[in-house]
């Protein structure tokens, strides 16, 4: 894992702007992004993060606000002038040329001589584990193999900065998994600072050092994964990233909410006394009673019995790793708790649609937001 704070920055976006007309595509967005870091832009669709990922290419110039990379300010260049290789949605690649003359193309441009070109064509198609397929055309390829040479067609000239725009969207799932592990391995391997366009949040946890969630334009958070998914600075975030249970409630003092019938100890908080909030957790951080610590807690044990409830299990989903239970408390209302157990915690409580058994919210994992956020 990199230092984000450590020297000065590679990319520095400073108050960036995008207006298409009257729509206001991005809002006053300010990151920095240091050298040999992988940083994933995170968000639904239309949020904003292609369009930023494009405006530090220059393919869509900002409205306003500054684009600095290696120091350059390089804000007002065409694409062509900017130190970059890129990876589309849909890959790009040349259908009349075969694989080697798709790798070849930029390298071609750049004036190098003919055996030098050739020398690292092998090369590329050896890193990305294609080296037999260098005389077919994409067509003859799979989807993971047109992606893998998108990718050695973008790092051919040895780019200061790799831009994805969604490249694994296209792929099936298996195929996704192996290929964001291949792409995390390259990228370190190579040492070049990406940007990865993504709305698919398990890429994002998988492959980034640091992910920017973006939601109308602005930036939402900007952190690790781990402080994404465990500290999410606001109510969009923490329903964005993973599951999330989410209830009416009312701010107690200091480290306390009312949740319905339930006076309940949370994370503290500074709202005031009576003000309307959504308290909220994760399924996986619903504790069953009795469970060991470690057992069946995904949080890192338990930590407290203040936040005890009485619940029956109406429904129960497979779900491969562990079991997903609906639960139901009359204090909460209509309102059902979800709750993530494991196998082995189903199996050692003999849980099963219908039967009541007692649960624990630990205090650190019940978070609350402000009510009003969208």
């Amino acid at each position: 894992m990199l230092d984000a704070t450590a020297g000065p920055a590679y990319l520095k976006i400073e108050n960036l702007w995008k207006a298409f007309g009257d729509f206001l595509a991005l809002s006053d967005v300010s990151l920095d992004i240091q050298e040999g870091e992988f940083v994933c832009f995170l968000g639904p669709s239309g949020c904003g993060k292609t369009t930023l990922l494009r405006a530090i290419a220059g393919l869509d110039l900002q409205t306003k606000g500054s684009v600095h990379q290696g120091g350059k300010d390089v804000s007002n260049l065409p694409p062509s002038q900017r130190d970059f290789g890129i990876v589309f949605q849909s890959y790009a690649l040349f259908p009349n040329l075969t694989i080697e003359k798709n790798i070849a193309f930029g390298l071609e441009n750049t004036g190098r001589k003919k055996p030098e070109i050739e020398a690292r064509v092998t090369e590329l198609l050896g890193l990305v584990g294609l080296e037999e397929q260098r005389k077919k055309y994409p067509a003859q390829l799979s989807g993971g193999q047109q992606q893998r040479i998108a990718l050695a067609r973008a790092i051919a000239t040895n780019p200061g900065l790799l831009l994805l725009d969604e490249p694994l969207s296209a792929l099936d799932a298996k195929v996704r998994v192996f290929l964001r592990h291949e792409i995390k391995k390259l990228q370190r391997q190579l040492g070049v600072t990406t940007v990865m366009v993504t709305h698919d949040q398990e890429e994002a946890l998988s492959m980034a050092d640091r992910i920017v969630v973006i939601n109308h334009g602005r930036v939402e958070q900007i952190g690790t994964p781990t402080e994404i998914y465990r500290h999410p600075s606001s109510l969009f975030v923490a329903g964005f990233i993973g599951d999330m249970n989410q209830f009416e409630a009312t701010a107690g003092v200091g480290d306390r909410v009312s949740c319905g019938g339930a006076e309940l100890e949370c994370a503290p908080h500074s709202f005031e006394r009576g003000a309307k909030v959504t308290m909220a957790i994760r399924p996986e951080d619903v504790i069953p009673h009795g469970a060991e610590p470690g057992e069946a807690d995904a949080s890192g044990g338990v930590e407290t019995q203040a936040n005890t409830l009485n619940v029956t299990v109406t429904e129960m989903e497979f779900l491969g790793s562990y079991w997903r239970c609906r639960l139901a408390n009359e204090r909460f209302g209509r309102e059902p708790l979800f709750a993530n157990f494991s196998m082995n915690a189903v199996r050692r409580l003999d849980l099963r649609e219908g039967k009541d058994m007692m649960i624990e919210l630990p205090k650190s994992r019940v978070m609350v937001f402000d009510a009003g956020e969208v």
